[in-house]
């Protein structure tokens, strides 16, 4: 495992490829670990009751090309594994029924790790839908070659993908809505403002059976805040994630849509400047917990100690459960979560390679099964923990994906290629308006995905 820093002036060395390898390994066996082999569904989070989350699952066919690039299976057995999953959410009811697994294409946000079937009321989520589109369309792109198990893997995923009512999830309106329950209908709530939900609509317009309007991408960005904070001038969302998961399959490095050409911008720079303004608020840390500085921050949804009110050092706290924490303008209770400064490493790797260094030498599991712990709390002390403070119990399906991603596109730019060949990122992008960099020299491929 990789020698952890004894001092501050160690946080600064470069990292060894075989640092981030060993990390990105641990942190991928999640995929492989929490999967139930019988029907290739991923566990939501390291708890043995926990359900299976469609968004993870989407992650962890993703990683598919990771574990074949990087020696894990080979590319024969990846391949079965992707099929395998593949078959069985084709297979999965989908029907405005209660207990089924999907609707109009989209799947529920969790689903019964044994049957596939909805749980807890939870809703049919456009999002968390996109996420395992896109995992989806990477098998597809990636396992090319011109054998009858391949085509298998791009015919099923094209059909997943395909059956999607992109135009049904807006409900007579333009933008997209957030999702739909059976037993009260559409979610009041649409995807406006800057967040993930950039992958979202680009796979929307992307689509060549149920494509959204145009318009819709519009309605998206005229929502957009354009902000200066601490000198930094960016498109702004809180939480860090927001500025991340869209950027795990499309590479926006000098390609722009309408609103960053008039800015001068893309949102691969928008998102360094993010990277930089969540550490700068750690140091200026306005609210003082503890903990927080040049090396120690990443400020996003994550788990938390939970609603509690406590008085520490003699002022009032707040404390959150499982939220989306942001910065500069908050919420904000003392957690940090290392993950998602892992997932910044393309953007800004001169601050997150020595935070990530800081954070080995906290006793939060780096070099353990799954890596880093995804959140901890310095300012809510617990007797019975090894750190004397609050580290979350669990890791979680959709906190592991983007360090595994993030780290193969920081090495090699695995998953950014990948998708520079898949058709309906390409004209998604083509849609909302992107041109420039490598999109001005993509061709559609001659065989969709």
């Amino acid at each position: 495992m990789p020698e952890l820093p004894s001092t501050d002036a160690d946080l600064d060395r470069p990292p060894t490829d075989q640092d981030l390898a060993r990390l990105q390994l641990t942190t991928l066996l999640y995929y492989l670990h929490e999967t139930n082999p019988d029907n290739g569904l991923v566990r939501d989070k390291t708890d043995p009751n926990a359900p299976a989350s469609i968004a993870a699952i989407g992650m962890a066919l993703a990683t598919l090309p990771v574990i074949v690039e990087r020696g894990v299976v080979i590319r024969k057995f990846a391949a079965k594994i992707a099929r395998k999953r593949l078959r069985y959410l084709l297979e999965c009811p989908q029907g405005p029924e209660a207990d089924a697994s999907g609707y109009k294409g989209f799947f529920y946000h969790f689903l019964d790790i044994e049957t596939g079937r909805r749980v807890w009321q939870c809703e049919l989520s456009t999002i968390d839908s996109a996420f395992l589109f896109a995992g989806a369309l990477t098998v597809a792109t990636y396992f090319d070659l011109d054998s009858p198990e391949e085509a298998e893997i791009r015919d099923l995923a094209t059909t997943l993908y395909e059956r999607a009512d992109w135009q049904w999830a807006c409900n007579g309106g333009v933008s997209l809505t957030h999702g739909w329950r059976p037993e009260t209908g559409f979610i009041p709530h649409r995807w406006h403002g800057y967040d993930e939900a950039l992958l979202l609509y680009i796979l929307g317009l992307g689509s060549p059976t149920h494509p959204l309007q145009r318009e819709s991408y519009s309605a998206y960005t005229a929502t957009y805040e354009w902000k200066k904070i601490y000198g930094r001038q960016l498109l702004y969302s809180g939480p860090l994630f927001t500025h991340q998961l869209s950027h795990m399959w499309v590479d926006f490095r000098g390609i722009r849509d309408d609103f960053m050409r008039q800015r001068d911008s893309d949102y691969f720079q928008n998102s360094r400047q993010a990277t930089f303004l969540q550490q700068e608020y750690a140091i200026r840390n306005p609210m003082g917990f503890a903990g927080y500085g040049k090396y120690c921050w990443g400020f996003t949804a994550c788990d938390g100690p939970g609603w509690i009110t406590r008085t520490v050092g003699g002022v009032e706290r707040q404390f959150f459960d499982y939220t989306a924490r942001g910065a500069p303008f908050g919420p904000d209770d003392g957690t940090v979560a290392p993950w998602v400064v892992i997932a910044s490493l393309p953007f800004a790797p001169e601050i997150v390679v020595p935070t990530i260094r800081n954070f080995a030498r906290m006793n939060l599991g780096m070099t353990r099964l799954y890596g880093f712990k995804p959140s901890f709390n310095q300012s809510y002390a617990m007797d019975d923990s090894p750190t004397g403070w609050w580290v979350t119990p669990c890791h979680f399906g959709i906190d592991q994906g983007p360090v595994v991603l993030m780290i193969e596109n920081y090495r090699t730019g695995l998953l950014w290629n990948i998708m520079r060949r898949c058709t309906p990122i390409v004209a998604g992008l083509r849609r909302a308006g992107f041109s420039g960099g490598w999109l001005h020299q993509a061709s559609d491929p001659d065989r969709r995905p």
